[in-house]
């Protein structure tokens, strides 16, 4: 039914085209060999056609010529210099780092024991000394600050403090009484009794606070004192040792003096 309707329609729009190409003709307008050609279908619009699907992109362009190179700028002139801030609070505690390698030894400092004062010294053969004279040690084994007068045989203090004095003697033939002073009082003595046949030690030892000019010294001590058994040889020894301990040392000299 549609389809008669729609020619129907085309008929109809023809005949009036024609009639009103008469009506042109009359008035003395002469068409065109082209336009008495064509069908009318031709002079009518057709129904719009489906849009077509996009063309593929195209490639992409060439570089372009790099620019000229533009002048260099003159350098900025430093600014005035702003005020100190204020000082930011005070950071967390970070965490504990790894201990570090050793470091290098560094060298060897002084002393913080300044004041020094030892000796040991021995005998040399059998004591051969006078009644009330101190026994005369000379055979030294240490004696760098010549504090013990082998002379006279006597330790004369001259770093005051406390001092431990000890004495090793090889006692034969003889029965012994030795005695240690100090400023002609005795501090202390051994006695050996000897017994045919063998050979004796005897030995003692003492702490003393001395002064400065406080004197030491080991003798023979009892009525028989020139005559003793004390000696020594390649095989025993006889000695007499003394070393500071602490020291004394006041602000004032005159505290030092022997009282």
């Amino acid at each position: 039914m549609a389809p008669v309707v729609k020619t129907t329609w085309i008929a109809v729009l023809c005949v009036g085209m024609a009639v009103k190409l008469g009506v042109s003709l009359e008035e003395g307008t002469e068409p065109t060999e082209q336009d008495s050609k064509e069908p009318c279908a031709r002079w009518m619009r057709g129904v719009a056609g489906t849009p077509g699907f996009d063309g593929i992109p195209g490639r992409d362009g060439r570089d372009g010529r790099e620019g000229e190179t533009g002048d260099r700028a003159a350098p900025a002139s430093e600014g005035p210099k702003g005020e100190p801030g204020e000082p930011g609070d005070e950071g967390s505690t970070g965490k504990r780092g790894f201990p570090g390698n050793p470091g290098l030894k560094g060298e060897n400092g002084e002393s913080s024991f300044p004041y020094h004062s030892a000796f040991s010294m021995g005998l040399t053969g059998e004591v051969s000394t006078a009644s009330g004279a101190p026994i005369r040690f000379t055979k030294t084994y240490y004696n760098e600050q010549h504090h013990y007068d082998e002379i006279s045989g006597k330790f004369r203090c001259t770093v005051p403090g406390i001092y431990y004095f000890t004495y090793h003697l090889t006692i034969h033939g003889k029965e012994t009484k030795v005695a240690m002073f100090q400023n002609g009082k005795t501090v202390a003595f051994t006695l050996d009794q000897f017994h045919s046949g063998n050979v004796d030690q005897a030995s003692g030892g003492a702490i003393l606070n001395l002064a400065a000019g406080d004197e030491v010294w080991l003798q023979l001590y009892g009525e028989d004192a020139f005559d003793a058994g004390i000696y020594a040889d390649n095989n025993n020894d006889s000695t007499f040792t003394g070393f500071l301990l602490t020291p004394k040392i006041l602000s004032n000299p005159f505290d030092n003096r022997r009282r």
